[in-house]
This record gives C-alpha cells, structure tokens and sequence, in this order.
C-alpha cells in the first residue's frame, strides 16, 4: 500500500512511501485486539522483602501502608491475565491495519521544532486538515519539544514506537506517521 508524504506544511513532497502488507494490510484479528485492550494493572512489590525494619510490603495496596487496602476486605475476582507478545504484536497490526483500511493514516516527513510551542503543533494539524479529529502521532524516538507542543492540544496523543499500543492505535481517529517511524515500524512488527 503507498501513501504520500507530506511536509509539515501539509503539501505533497511527491514522494511515496510504501507500508508493509504484513503489518497494514492483514485481515484485522478482532479476538487479538479485545484480549490485548482488556489487560489492567501492576502489582510491583514496592520494598525488600527483609532488612526493611518494619513489616513485610508486598504493593501498594498493602494495608501497612496508609491508603493501602482492608485487611481481609471483599475480594473481587481478578480478571488479570498474561497476553504473550505474538498475540500482542498481532493486536497491533490488526489495529493499523484497520486505521489503513479506514484512510487514516498519514506520513509525514520527520520534523522537529526548534522550541515547544503550541501554536507550532496546533499549525501543524491545520495544515494537515487534521484539527478537528483525534489524533495520534507516532515518532521514531522521544522528541521533547514536539511532545511538550502537543501537550495542551485537546484530542492530541504524540507517543514513541516503543509506547505503541492497541488501545491509543484505535482510540485516535486519525494516525500520523513520520517517516521514520514507517520504518521502525517495519523493525518491530516483523
């Protein structure tokens, strides 16, 4: 599938870039998708277990710790369960491979602001023709500015290929991609 690239101006450069078939055009797993958005919580234990000198902590819902939980309180049934990564991964391409069915992704060329400013990023989406839906955009590595202009944007998610995940993928209405994102895309879905 190939789609233009546009500049942050939101002009055609003329060039194309081609998304993966095996990550944007496979037939969307529904089942993968439900079981990768339904996952909850951590139960990451908080202190040592001895040489803590006071009483054993397992998490925060401890009840030696002040807000922690009842002691023998009523307990509801934990729906919590492991998801392995190829079930994960799948939920993910099945999500982009939705957004791309749908005509809603673009790719952009890669950009940085040289300091975090709203209206850069609020520009950014007009040009687009993007201001008026959900949006999420996907960078290739952390980029402070562009998060911290896109900070107080309503409807705007700017997250890092690593953070990519299959509830933010079908939350958003429409998917900004910068090139290299494309890329590494390709590197951790394949």
């Amino acid at each position: 599938m190939e789609v233009n690239v546009y500049n942050i101006k939101g002009e055609d450069t003329g060039r194309k870039i081609t998304l993966n078939e095996s990550i944007f055009g496979i037939e969307p797993n529904d089942h993968a998708i439900y079981l990768d958005v339904e996952i909850s919580g951590s139960t990451r234990k908080i202190g040592r277990q001895k040489g803590g000198g006071g009483a054993r902590r397992g998490d925060m819902n401890s009840p030696v710790l002040i807000g922690g939980g009842r002691v023998f309180g009523p307990k509801p049934r934990d729906y919590y369960f492991k998801l392995n990564k190829k079930v994960k991964a799948l939920a993910r391409k099945s999500a982009l491979s939705y957004k791309a069915q749908e005509n809603a992704i673009i790719v952009v060329e890669d950009f940085s602001f040289e300091a975090p400013k709203t209206k850069d990023f609020v520009a950014l989406t007009k040009n687009l023709k993007v201001s008026d839906k959900k949006l999420l955009m996907i960078l290739p590595e952390s980029n402070k500015n562009v998060y911290l202009s896109a900070r107080n944007v309503k409807g705007a998610n700017v997250q890092t290929i690593s953070g990519l995940n299959t509830y933010r993928v079908l939350d958003a209405g429409v998917v900004v991609l910068t090139e290299g994102a494309v890329s590494a895309i390709d590197n951790i879905l394949m």
